[in-house]
């Protein structure tokens, strides 16, 4: 077993996110994913996208119903190193600030957290209101690194794939994977 990183992609816009750190981890050596898709998860690929739900799981190691409240991920004995929620919804972002695990990308985040893990939330909503920003608030607090899906523009991006490509980069920072899929500053070239 190599690396475990617990993946979550939840019904908030911006389902290529999750899509694409799915891809870059299925190819990263020494990362084994595990990935739960929420219902409207499967729903917004279908609507933001050209894939369908089940060659988003394809790529994973291991896929849980997001309503199976007694897979591995929701034990703490499950030995991941983290867990990533991309996109984030506020729903969910809610239900892990309050500690109601209402589904299991709720209760492996939970989990993740009392067990002093690595969590990586990329919450995707815009305005936010003061609700949202005390949940972020409070998670942040927690440990909780909050990744909101900004762009860097000195990369000077051509394409979407490159914006998406950009958070992409930092989520795997966070974790300390390398990676080539961003320009940093100060260099002049773009990895391949």
């Amino acid at each position: 077993m190599g690396r475990v990183v617990i993946v979550g992609i939840t019904g908030a816009s911006g389902a290529v996110y999750g899509i694409r750190l799915a891809e870059v981890l299925k190819d990263t050596p020494g990362i084994e994913v595990h990935l739960v898709l929420s219902e409207w998860a499967k729903e917004t690929i279908r609507i933001e996208t050209d894939y369908v739900p089940e060659h988003i799981l394809a790529m994973a190691h291991a896929c849980y119903d997001n309503q199976d409240m007694a897979a591995a991920i929701s034990s703490g004995s499950f030995p991941a190193e983290g867990m990533i929620i991309v996109p984030a919804s506020m729903k969910t972002v809610a239900g892990i600030a309050c500690g109601f695990s209402s589904n299991l990308i709720i209760r492996a985040a939970d989990v993740s957290i009392k067990e002093q893990r690595k969590v990586i939330i990329v919450p995707r909503e815009t305005p936010l209101s003061a609700i949202h920003l005390e949940n972020l608030l409070k998670l942040s607090r927690l440990g909780v690194s909050v990744l909101p899906a900004i762009p860097g523009f000195y990369t000077r991006p051509k394409t979407i794939e490159d914006l998406v490509d950009h958070t992409v980069g930092k989520i795997l920072d966070q974790f300390g994977i390398e990676h080539n899929l961003i320009k940093r500053w100060g260099d002049e070239t773009k990895g391949t």
